[in-house]
């Protein structure tokens, strides 16, 4: 048996009906007559060669077994549709229907965690892709067209197929385990330089061969902020850290914020970056304001 292909507003009509209860609901919930929800379900019966619904024995429409077994598959169409038809709403009004974003692993976990809330209810329409990144890794992700915006940090510095904006900082404090040699008053100068410093990098071109707050010739490079963090709480070596990431730490005497002569600490400044090349659409353009908002509401 050859089968048909029911259109979209027979889904939506056998949709209503079921949750409606009622043809009759369904029709005035469509704007519809009664006449013409009855000929959609036919219609639909006919294309897919099953009954939907039983016509003995219940004043309510009731489903068939073929009926209820064809229910979820029809929401989902029906979504995808509802869903497509809101995308193209978007791209009419200028809305981006996507939008790739980079993010600096020093940024506060609350703050991203809001924004991206807020973000999600606001551009449902909108699929956001997301890269967490350290440093130069940051900016190279604009660079090779794997983002549209990016929220990095201070080392690119000007660049000339960026644009950036200032939108926050966050403020990078040393720390060491309570028992490192560092973690004491009188620490004199050149000190830290003799004990292992682990320090933050990353594989991008932009920042190869560049050091950011190195201070000792005995360094660990780490990629990742979470391992740095671990392994200076079991006390292997000092390094700056943002201080919102270890405020607890600080708090429980797990680390301790190290009173060097160098003072390594300082602030982080924190940047919206887009290709010059490019035009900011509606929702990247939120993006900025909501983490330039969140960011001010930090703790110092």
């Amino acid at each position: 048996m050859k089968l048909g292909e029911p259109s979209i507003d027979q889904l939506r009509i056998f949709l209503a009906v079921v949750e409606e209860g009622s043809f009759g609901r369904a029709a005035k919930r469509m704007g519809r007559a009664i006449s013409a929800v009855s000929y959609g379900i036919a219609q639909m019966e006919t294309q897919l060669g099953v009954e939907l619904f039983k016509r003995e024995g219940s004043r309510r429409p009731e489903l068939t077994d073929a009926g209820r077994g064809l229910l979820a598959e029809a929401r989902a169409v029906a979504d995808r549709a509802d869903a497509l038809l809101a995308k193209a709403r978007s791209v009419h009004a200028g809305l981006e229907s996507d939008l790739a974003l980079a993010l600096d692993v020093m940024l506060p976990g609350d703050v991203t965690a809001n924004v991206l809330r807020e973000f999600r209810t606001m551009f449902p329409t909108v699929a956001l892709r997301l890269n967490v990144e350290a440093l130069g890794a940051v900016a190279a992700c604009l660079l090779d067209g794997e983002a549209a915006l990016a929220i990095g940090g201070p080392v690119i510095g000007a660049h000339p197929e960026l644009e950036r904006q200032a939108i926050g900082a966050v403020e990078l404090v040393p720390v060491a385990a309570p028992g490192h040699p560092l973690a004491r008053d009188g620490v004199e100068p050149g000190e830290s330089r003799r004990h292992l410093q682990l320090v933050l990098t990353d594989r991008s071109p932009l920042t190869a061969g560049r050091e950011f707050s190195v201070f000792s010739p005995e360094s660990w490079r780490l990629a990742d902020l979470g391992a740095k963090h671990a392994l200076l709480r079991e006390g292997i070596g000092w390094g700056n850290m943002p201080r919102h990431a270890v405020r607890a730490d600080l708090g429980s005497g797990a680390l301790v914020e190290l009173r060097l002569p160098e003072s390594p600490g300082a602030d982080y400044t924190l940047y919206a970056l887009w290709r010059r090349d490019a035009r900011l659409g509606p929702a990247a353009s939120w993006l900025i304001d909501a983490f330039r908002g969140r960011l001010a509401e930090c703790p110092d």
